[in-house]
């Protein structure tokens, strides 16, 4: 990722559009241009700009048009209104709805910078946490990953509650290590917690701790992963299997900010932010009485969704080579990358087990490889000898989705006009179907299209 900041402009007034994006060049920003809201919302997604600015009055899409869509696929990119002296009333009307500001025309240069700046302190924040340090550890450029990615920076500047719901494998830890990285309690503990991986007997004493012979076989003083998190953060993985009897005392804690070991009748306060995740559907767990309601809100202050591998293809070949180098580094053996075929088939592959799965794959060409090219077979062995599990219902949805928009595409041309009349639905509809698959049309265009 650039490291500066990257400013889409969308304007049909191509004297205005240069003006614009000169005076931001000129500033220091890295800018994209598009003569059409069509245009800049095909770009959106490739360009993963921090800032969007637009005029109001455009084509068929229009700006706030383009902002609806935006605000669908990203809500927390803020988006800047482009305005003739007529349409001040329109573009009070937007800011209302959510638009970040408006710039009169003709602008003011020094207005729009620094109407620019103070919309990215809410994109990118400023100071050591605006960098990339944060999120070392998670390797994407998929318009996807980085929308969960940018919300996640927003929040960590919060001490809110964050519940992370993804399918297994797709990286949570990650994801939790990172929020607490670009937070202010980034130099205190990180303290994660599996609380499926915890025999349910064992559970409560490891949270909350628990004094010398509070119980049989306790023959030590022992501290508790909640009270080892003060200061910092606590990830409470997989909360979906968390005993009822033991979420009742968690809520507790969370209330009144203390902890009491077991056997002890004195209380400890605690002073941790908590970051909850889970495979499982937590409403489906509360409807059939699994799952404490009044938990699940105090948890789910704000909310997280990890999208699968399968919905950011964009990532599957940076991942695979940075395992292979990763992995092969550990086993001292020395490989080159994989074949042509072997990264067709591993693009393709449906990844079932997601990240880890793509982990594990790479683990066992490399144990099982030759130094060198890793061909297109020791990759089908690997995914042959791999696990399968079953997708939920939302997963296999949202697969179909993808598979039937790549092949309208295809069959079209990548012409969006005829793909949309195909799928019946409009050119904005069908866009943002397009996005939310980080879709491109241009890479199914044909010479003849």
């Amino acid at each position: 990722m650039s490291s500066k900041a990257r400013i889409l402009v969308a304007d049909d007034d191509p004297d205005i559009l240069k003006l614009v994006s000169m005076r931001l060049g000129a500033a220091g920003y890295e800018v994209q241009q598009a003569d059409s809201g069509e245009r800049a919302l095909a770009m959106f997604s490739a360009e993963q700009p921090h800032v969007v600015i637009t005029d109001l009055k455009m084509g068929e899409l229009d700006g706030m048009g383009l902002f609806e869509a935006i605000r669908a696929r990203a809500s927390t990119v803020p988006v800047i209104v482009l305005t003739a002296h007529g349409t001040i009333p329109d573009a009070v009307s937007a800011i209302q709805q959510g638009v970040f500001g408006f710039i009169p025309k003709p602008f003011d240069g020094k207005a729009l910078v620094e109407q620019v700046e103070r919309a990215l302190k809410l994109s990118i924040g400023e100071g050591p946490e605006a960098g990339e340090e944060w999120r070392r550890d998670i390797i994407s450029r998929s318009p996807a990953m980085e929308a969960v990615l940018r919300q996640a920076q927003m929040v960590a500047r919060t001490d809110a509650g964050v519940f992370i719901h993804g399918a297994s494998g797709t990286g949570k830890e990650l994801l939790a290590r990172a929020i607490h990285r670009a937070s202010k309690r980034a130099a205190k503990p990180f303290v994660a917690v599996n609380c499926a991986a915890i025999p349910e007997n064992l559970l409560e004493s490891e949270l909350f701790g628990h004094r010398k012979g509070a119980f049989t076989g306790a023959a030590f003083e022992h501290t508790g992963l909640i009270p080892a998190s003060d200061g910092g953060t606590l990830f409470l993985d997989e909360i979906g299997d968390m005993p009822l009897a033991l979420q009742v005392k968690l809520l507790r804690v969370l209330q009144d900010r203390e902890v009491r070991p077991v056997g002890s009748t004195q209380a400890v306060p605690v002073d941790m932010r908590v970051i909850s995740a889970t495979h499982r559907d937590l409403h489906s767990e509360m409807t059939a009485g699994r799952f404490r309601e009044d938990l699940y809100y105090r948890l789910n202050v704000v909310s997280l969704d990890l999208p699968s591998l399968a919905e950011r293809r964009e990532d599957i070949v940076p991942l695979a080579m940075h395992f292979l180098n990763t992995i092969s580094e550990r086993n001292g053996k020395s490989f080159t990358g994989f074949a042509p075929e072997a990264v067709e088939m591993l693009i393709t592959a449906p990844w079932a087990g997601n990240v880890r799965q793509l982990m594990n794959v790479v683990e066992q060409v490399v144990a099982l490889g030759v130094p060198g090219v890793i061909p297109a077979s020791q990759v089908a062995q690997a995914l042959r000898q791999e696990p399968q599990p079953l997708a939920s219902l939302e997963e296999a949805r949202r697969g179909f989705e993808r598979e039937y928009l790549i092949r309208i595409l295809r069959m079209t041309g990548g012409n969006v006009t005829q793909a949309a009349k195909l799928a019946k639905r409009n050119r904005t509809e069908f866009y943002k179907l397009l996005d939310r698959h980080s879709l491109e049309p241009k890479l199914f265009k044909t010479p003849s299209a």
